[in-house]
């Protein structure tokens, strides 16, 4: 009877000492949401230095470091479809200070290559959608296009004699630029490059003929004639781009596309912490500064909550798998 009593009271003991365990971790995980940030923060950006998701991520990561008191550092990890940086993030520390800000192309790469080095359902918790956005068709001034109609001349006259650049295989861009094919029966050359700066700097230099690109990166070089913007892929027109039509009103009807800058951290970073961030970014979206930034980028604020940008994220996951299989466009290495 001694011994089993012992016996008891060891368990009951073992007991209560898992339980103080517990809630001394989440008494200590609270803290840390609470404290969050307590040090620098890092932002992997997948894409070069220099375009247009760099420069979002530039601008509001300044504001929020000022706001927070503690340095948003900016990593450039660009490469293989920005799968390079993705995996970088699905791999670190879900403790808040390493997150994610990169495109919807994250939802286009499970289904477009045969295996990822992580898994994009999993490995990655959503925190906010950002913004959302549109693309838009920019053409050089070599190739004698001047509207949307000349595209498709240009493009049926001679198939496959008119290159076009994407941002890399796989991105957003190159996605809908077959997709336009498809939708317009044309016949173009895809040279894909590392990110929108350099994709536009082939543009400007002559060796691509046309680009699907985010406007923040061509609309400058468009004011300054150095290439011309025909056609957008959202629903309607842009404020900052009023004279400029839909690709839909533009001869192919019911063509659009709309996109968006989201962030996520790794998979099992506390929602305490996500809602942190997420009201972080939503607060400088919110401001003067920001707002006034928008239109010239392609960007509308969103900021939504964890919980809804992951319901976005994985039906997005699901729709962009339909898009490619209906595209039979081929799975990649």
């Amino acid at each position: 009877m001694k011994y089993s009593f012992n016996t008891g009271v060891f368990k009951i003991k073992n007991g209560l000492f898992y339980l103080y365990s517990i809630l001394f971790t989440l008494a200590m995980n609270g803290a840390s949401a609470q404290n969050w940030p307590a040090k620098p923060v890092r932002i992997v950006v997948p894409f070069p230095a220099g375009g247009a998701v760099d420069t979002v991520t530039r601008n509001l990561s300044q504001q929020i470091s000022e706001s927070l008191k503690q340095p948003f550092l900016i990593e450039n990890k660009p490469g293989a479809g920005a799968i390079i940086g993705a995996d970088t993030v699905a791999k670190s520390n879900p403790d808040g200070y390493t997150l994610l800000l990169t495109t919807h192309g994250l939802a286009i790469a499970p289904s477009l290559y045969k295996k990822l080095p992580f898994d994009a359902k999993k490995d990655l918790t959503a925190v906010t959608q950002i913004m959302s956005s549109y693309l838009v068709l920019a053409v050089g001034t070599t190739i004698g296009v001047n509207n949307f109609s000349d595209f498709l001349n240009a493009a049926r006259v001679k198939p496959n004699s008119l290159n076009y650049g994407s941002t890399g295989l796989g991105s957003a861009p190159h996605l809908v630029m077959e997709l336009l094919k498809q939708s317009a029966n044309l016949e173009l050359t895809h040279i894909p490059y590392k990110g929108d700066a350099p994709m536009n700097q082939a543009l400007l230099s002559g060796y691509v003929g046309a680009a699907i690109s985010p406007l923040s990166g061509v609309i400058n070089p468009m004011h300054a004639g150095k290439l011309k913007i025909i056609a957008m892929t959202g629903t309607k027109r842009s404020e900052a781009i009023p004279d400029v039509p839909t690709i839909s009103e533009s001869g192919v009807p019911n063509f659009e596309h709309t996109g968006w800058l989201g962030l996520f951290a790794p998979a099992g970073t506390q929602l305490l912490i996500a809602r942190k961030i997420q009201a972080e970014f939503t607060k400088v979206l919110n401001s003067p500064e920001i707002k006034g930034k928008l239109p010239n980028w392609g960007y509308e604020a969103v900021g939504s909550t964890p919980e809804n940008f992951s319901v976005k994220y994985q039906q997005d996951l699901l729709s962009y798998a339909k898009a490619i299989k209906d595209a039979h466009i081929e799975l990649q290495d």
